[in-house]
């Protein structure tokens, strides 16, 4: 089994790499600071092939695996977390269109969408639906060859400037089967956006609740069948969870790079910081974690290339493990820096708080422990 890149994946990780030092890391914190949504530089990404990384190359995308994304959002997050998760949440939205839809949504749709023109949003969670999304209460209720879609989505990443919304809606009766996925457009009238939420990280895209007040949808925008809707959304959050995984990596390791810098820097009794084997020890850990994480990540991403059918329990594994890990380790680095960790100029109170929501989001870790005995354990009794 090899562990390591192929020369062109290595090359494609080095590309990201330099876009995220040269067009995201200068501007990430007055991004943060300012609430700012950097579209323009959205759509440099774009040009680059990140915005249908996983998408077919005729409509737009660069046709490339899991494995390769992983390593695209890890060099990205080293820019800014915040940036590279809202890109990996436009790839899911693409990819499920090119998976799921019919040659006319895809090229109707995949082509602005994996250039930027368009924005991608994804919606799933309302207010009374989060970890139990099945129980979703968002309706859209067959008129012809429309659906008239009535409900509210909250927590959605990228509301108001997104152009495409991908909804579950219930089309049927309870429970999962009887929900559709429909794409509706962002200036369809009866849509409209609550403010942007204050957050604790995440800044520089803006979050908000999304309202259908009775928004025509026509039945051509929806992706599958009647009642493929949960099964269709599950199946993009196996990708999602493998590339919020790795947004976390990038932005520990990022962490711990300038703590690395920090520590050789900085003196303290008439030595380097870096000479304190109580300080080397905790670096040793912190490196050892993240490489653990990253082969982990890996593994998991082969199997979803692999279609293997322990492809979601792997996902959920890596989700889990890679965020909590990743999360832990730029708390050691700010920790490491004392109170200069503490300040937003050197960026790491910025990393810490981004990296906390990655544990909640995409199914919280607690559901992540779900989902993994229940593929241990076999069905539920």
């Amino acid at each position: 089994m090899d562990f390591g890149l192929s020369e062109e994946q290595a090359a494609i990780g080095a590309m990201a790499a330099r876009f995220a030092s040269e067009q995201l890391a200068p501007h990430a914190l007055e991004w943060d600071e300012r609430k700012h949504f950097p579209v323009e530089t959205l759509r440099q990404a774009a040009a680059l092939g990140f915005a249908g990384i996983y998408v077919r190359e005729e409509v737009g995308g660069s046709g490339l695996t899991r494995l390769d994304a992983a390593v695209i959002f890890e060099a990205l997050a080293t820019g800014c977390p915040t940036i590279a998760a809202y890109i990996s949440i436009h790839n899911m939205c693409a990819w499920m269109i090119d998976a799921f839809g019919d040659e006319g949504q895809r090229q109707r749709f995949l082509p602005d969408l994996t250039s930027m023109a368009t924005l991608a949003s994804y919606c799933l969670t309302e207010p009374g639906a989060g970890s139990d999304a099945s129980a979703l209460r968002t309706r859209a209720t067959r008129d012809g060859d429309h659906y008239v879609l009535d409900g509210q989505k909250q927590f959605i990443s990228g509301a108001g400037v997104s152009g495409v919304y991908v909804v579950m809606a219930r089309t049927g009766g309870e429970g999962p089967r009887g929900i559709s996925a429909l794409i509706v457009p962002g200036d369809a009238p009866g849509l409209s956006f609550g403010a942007n939420e204050r957050k604790m990280g995440w800044n520089a895209q803006p979050t908000r609740t999304v309202v259908f007040e009775g928004v025509r949808v026509p039945v051509a925008n929806r992706l599958g069948a009647e009642g493929d809707g949960f099964r269709i959304a599950m199946a993009g959050l196996d990708g999602g969870r493998l590339n919020i995984a790795a947004c976390s990596l990038g932005g520990a390791q990022a962490a711990l790079d300038k703590t690395l810098v920090y520590l050789r820097d900085r003196h303290a009794f008439g030595q380097a910081l870096a000479a304190f084997q109580a300080l080397q020890f905790r670096v040793a850990d912190m490196a050892t974690e993240l490489e653990v994480a990253r082969t982990f990540l890996w593994r998991a991403a082969s199997t979803l290339d692999a279609k293997s059918p322990d492809a979601t329990k792997l996902c959920a594994m890596a989700k889990r493990f890679v965020t909590d890990a990743a999360f832990e380790v730029a708390n050691r680095a700010l920790q490491l820096h004392g109170g200069y960790g503490y300040l937003a100029e050197y960026g790491l109170e910025k990393i810490v708080r981004d990296l906390r929501v990655h544990q909640i989001l995409e199914g919280t870790n607690e559901i992540m422990q779900v989902i993994i005995a229940r593929s241990v354990l076999g069905a539920r009794p």
